[in-house]
């Protein structure tokens, strides 16, 4: 079985070890969704990953609901994300952009409109907004029309993260953004042709892959998944079946990796995992599988070894170890992370984590 430092292809990608640095919102670009110097900084001091998949950046204005989280939309944004890119590919690192549309999880207060999601919903909780924490607004929704749009504009954020220096994408499918919203029964309401039974729900997650992969190639295009965990309202009742038809539906498409977030104990926010669906999905996707969920160093070598796993990538430990690949291989004890500078904006609990060496020199 390959270990975590062994070389691993993604299509197009060529990664010198299976450690993936996971897709992490930092809140660091500014109101206009520009990237900056500072987060080049921080992509940078990662470039050991075998991959750096970036946080979720938005599509367009309605569909980025995070305050000061990046987009992909326009040409100061590409301008920006290529201060990131350079500094990634100078360390010797490899990134690719997540492509994100919130669905009914953008406040009109950072939308500009009312949210569009698979049906007419209203997200649970709190938005996060300039001025705090405010109820979510009620979606409606989409129209044939939206949806070939969103469609369109999920294309044209993958071109400008070609432009931009990225070396492809990965479309957010999961934590109940709107591609999970379109794909799980939880959320999805419809009785047209994008909803109702699997493959009409498997519609909108399609024909999003088959415009990317004209866009830019589908050797150069990834998705990420959350399978098997409750997350922001959205859930399905059954989701091995779904999943099963899902992994076909990736295989006909030859789409070259995926990444679940299969949660294998309850989650931080307290969400208790189903049954994992990547045993039902292996046998039906020949593609790669990146796993991804509250692991280190010996969880992950044992994921490894059961033989479904061909990397594994991980969030949080990667905010507080710059040097994460380096720890996991001598077996270090990794650092914990501030959790009160997750999203607080500026240098501190982003860029001045120290590594291993400068640790133990100090």
């Amino acid at each position: 079985m390959p270990t975590l430092f062994d070389p691993l292809e993604l299509g197009a990608l060529e990664l010198p070890n299976r450690i993936a640095m996971a897709p992490l919102t930092r809140a660091r670009s500014n109101r206009d969704a520009v990237p900056n110097e500072l987060m080049a900084a921080y992509y940078a001091q990662r470039a050991s990953a075998g991959l750096i998949i970036s946080e979720a950046t938005g599509i367009s204005r309605e569909g980025l609901g995070w305050p000061n989280a990046p987009g992909l939309w326009n040409d100061a944004q590409i301008e920006g994300w290529k201060l990131v890119t350079d500094a990634v590919h100078r360390s010797g690192g490899r990134i690719v952009a997540q492509l994100w549309h919130m669905g009914r999880l953008v406040h009109p207060d950072l939308g500009g409109r009312q949210p569009v999601s698979s049906s007419t919903t209203t997200a649970p909780d709190y938005a996060h907004t300039y001025e705090g924490k405010k109820p979510y607004v009620a979606a409606r929704a989409a129209t044939f029309e939206d949806i070939r749009r969103i469609i369109g504009d999920y294309a044209s954020a993958a071109r400008n993260a070609v432009a931009a220096g990225f070396d492809g994408v990965q479309i957010h499918g999961a934590n109940g953004y709107l591609v999970d919203q379109f794909l799980r029964n939880g959320a999805n309401f419809r009785t047209d042709q994008y909803g109702c039974s699997i493959e009409n729900r498997l519609r909108f997650m399609t024909e999003v892959l088959e415009a990317v992969g004209k866009a830019i190639g589908m050797d150069r295009v990834g998705i990420r998944f959350s399978p098997n965990v409750y997350t922001q309202g959205v859930e399905d009742s059954d989701p091995i079946p779904l999943f099963a038809a899902l992994a076909k539906r990736l295989e006909e498409l030859k789409v070259p990796w995926i990444e679940l977030r299969e949660a294998h104990r309850p989650t931080s926010a307290g969400a208790v995992p189903t049954e994992p669906v990547s045993p039902f999905m292996r046998p039906l996707y020949s593609g790669k599988i990146l796993l991804n969920s509250d692991y280190d160093g010996p969880s992950a070598r044992e994921r490894m070894a059961e033989g479904i796993a061909d990397g594994i990538s991980f969030g949080r430990p990667f905010i507080s170890n710059p040097d994460l690949v380096h720890r996991l291989a001598v077996s270090a004890p990794l650092s914990p992370g501030d959790v009160g500078t997750f999203y607080s904006g500026g240098a501190e609990g982003y860029v001045d984590y120290p590594t291993l060496d400068e640790a133990e020199a100090a």
